[in-house]
């Protein structure tokens, strides 16, 4: 039966150490990615191209807030759709 006295060397630490912080970033990053992953559906706008595009609805936003009136509205909409 072999021996242990419980002394590992400098080596013992650094590896133990190491894989203390391995580990704890495993973890952080595990956390951070579900996170992501669970949280998309909270974003403002949405980049994924579904729906109408972020200048629209910042158009919208102005309009709502009454910043532009209805005329300005439709034009400024229908030069954003019709660019592409």
């Amino acid at each position: 039966m072999m021996y242990w006295d419980g002394n590992m060397g400098v080596w013992g630490y650094i590896l133990m150490g190491g894989s203390f912080v391995l580990f704890w970033g495993a973890v952080i990053t595990a956390i951070v990615l579900f996170s992501r992953t669970v949280g998309t559906g909270n974003r403002r706008y949405d980049a994924g191209g579904h729906g109408p595009g972020i200048a629209e609805h910042l158009l919208a936003e102005r309009f709502a807030r009454g910043e532009i009136d209805e005329s300005e509205y439709t034009a400024r909409l229908n030069v954003l759709r019709h660019r592409a």
